[in-house]
């Protein structure tokens, strides 16, 4: 122990000061030769990596900023398409609305006249109607006054006139 109270580390002895020296040479030599390489290898294994991943991070952004503009570019075609099929539905609600109003103009106008053409068939049935039934009051008219024979022609109009007057024309 004596040996350790000598010992002193603000003044070391010479020849422990040349042997450590010398040893931390050699264990630099050989951490230099054998330790630096594989060190040195290693990180820069460990940059390029990062780099990589910087670079592969760098790409997907730009992949999804792409991405991200193709899909606000068919966001766009949709709603133009949306758009377009709205207004083609619109058109043909219009079309065949107006289609059906067409139609139904077509209808009541053959209704129409076919209610006119059926009117006029009645009205000239009644005409031949009233025609008969003149034609039979004017042989009636004219039996009767044959069964009376009358001399004069002032007399037949008057007797002419006194049977229409008494006529009933239903």
């Amino acid at each position: 122990m004596i040996f350790l109270a000598d010992f002193s580390v603000i003044r070391p002895d010479p020849g422990l000061f040349f042997w450590a020296v010398i040893i931390f040479l050699a264990f630099w030599f050989i951490v230099a030769k054998f330790g630096f390489k594989p060190i040195a290898n290693a990180l820069k294994e460990r940059e390029k990596n990062i780099q990589n991943s910087l670079d592969q991070a760098k790409l997907a952004q730009e992949k999804m900023e792409q991405l991200k503009g193709e899909n606000e570019a068919l966001l766009q075609e949709a709603r133009i398409e949306r758009a377009k099929i709205l207004a083609e539905a619109k058109e043909m609600h219009t079309k065949i609305l107006n289609e059906a109003k067409e139609q139904a103009k077509a209808e009541a106008s053959k209704i129409v006249h076919r209610a006119k053409t059926d009117i006029e068939n009645e009205k000239e049935a009644a005409f031949a109607d009233l025609k008969n039934q003149i034609g039979s009051l004017a042989l009636v008219i004219a039996e009767q006054i044959l069964e009376k024979n009358l001399s004069s022609d002032k007399s037949q109009v008057e007797y002419a006139d006194k049977l229409l007057n008494n006529l009933n024309l239903n």
